[in-house]
């Protein structure tokens, strides 16, 4: 049930995407507002309280609902739950307009249209970019976007949390970045919890996401860069995902500090920059690496597809008499 559940809440995305400002997700918004308004007095037990409180509101009424259906043995309506929580988690459709739209800016020659199209979406100031920026920033954040709306929620939903799961780890990927990212909100003890919480509810994911793209692409460049780059970025996870899917597609993602340079602290008041001998495999971003990205995560969803229907029958085979 759980492969059907999830390639029906796939189909039903690909015909009826779901809008990324739908209703539902905006109540989601305005409780964890309200959630900050209430509890941030200025500590990150606040933060703590507040997060667990969020979780309890949505994720354990989820979790309710699908084992009563099971409990009761009404298989219909338990995979009917499974799929409707899937299309609400999944945001594989979200946000690919803009990366499309972005890709036909581009080979049309529209570079201040395409980068019109990647400050809607990233919220960056992209005044001045040249198209291989562009490029990079596009492939960087649709790299990002698909593990945390695709994968990182296919791996929470085949946990024995089932939907419930796959709702934990899309609230509380939302509650790092509206905790901790806002301006107002950075530095702020009270967003720091759910940054450490996601860190970890995603430590898995974010491995198993880097493995697909290197099986599905340039095995060994993707393993070199993660092994080797990984480590520049600030953010481990992004820096996991970066390294890896650009060593996969041969294009060289991040800024030149973290492909080419590291920093060191070698004391208090001195920093060393080490200039490195070896630089991230590939070569620049350009147009067709927006074609690469869209092959590469297609064959990693096929791939985790393929793996999730092999674990699902055998099960099955075990389960029957």
């Amino acid at each position: 049930m759980t492969f059907l559940s999830i390639l029906c809440a796939l189909l039903i995305e690909q015909m009826k995407p779901l809008r990324a400002d739908n209703l539902i997700y905006a109540e989601i918004k305005s409780l964890a507002l309200r959630m900050e308004t209430w509890f941030n007095a200025g500590h990150s037990t606040h933060g703590r309280l507040g997060w667990f409180l969020m979780m309890a509101i949505l994720v354990v009424p989820t979790g309710l609902i699908y084992w009563l259906l099971k409990y009761y043995n009404w298989t219909l309506a338990a995979f009917a739950w499974n799929v409707l929580i899937i299309y609400l988690t999944l945001g594989f459709r979200h946000y690919s307009h803009y990366f499309t739209s972005i890709q036909l800016a581009l080979n049309a020659g529209d570079e201040t249209g395409a980068r019109a199209l990647l400050a809607e979406w990233t919220k960056l100031d992209t005044v001045g970019m040249d198209v291989s920026e562009v490029t990079r920033i596009a492939v960087e954040k649709s790299l990002i976007t698909t593990h945390r709306n695709v994968f990182g929620v296919f791996f929470w939903f085949l946990m024995p949390l089932g939907p419930a799961g796959a709702v934990m780890y899309r609230v509380s990927e939302y509650l790092a970045r509206a905790w901790t990212e806002p301006e107002h909100m950075r530095n702020e003890p009270f967003g720091q919890f759910a940054g450490r919480a996601f860190y970890w509810i995603d430590w898995i994911p974010v491995r198993l996401t880097a493995v697909a793209f290197a099986v599905v692409g340039n095995f060994e460049d993707a393993i070199y860069a993660w092994r080797n780059f990984a480590h520049r970025w600030t953010n481990e996870a992004l820096g996991i995902i970066l390294s890896a899917g650009g060593g996969a597609m041969g294009v060289r993602l991040g800024s030149p500090a973290e492909t080419a340079v590291k920093a060191q602290v070698v004391d208090a008041n001195t920093v060393d920059i080490e200039l490195e001998d070896d630089v991230m495999p590939g070569e620049e971003p350009n147009i067709r690496a927006l074609q690469s990205t869209v092959g590469l995560v297609w064959r990693a969803l096929l791939l985790w597809m393929l793996l999730l229907l092999l674990i699902s029958s055998a099960w099955w085979l075990g389960a029957s008499p």
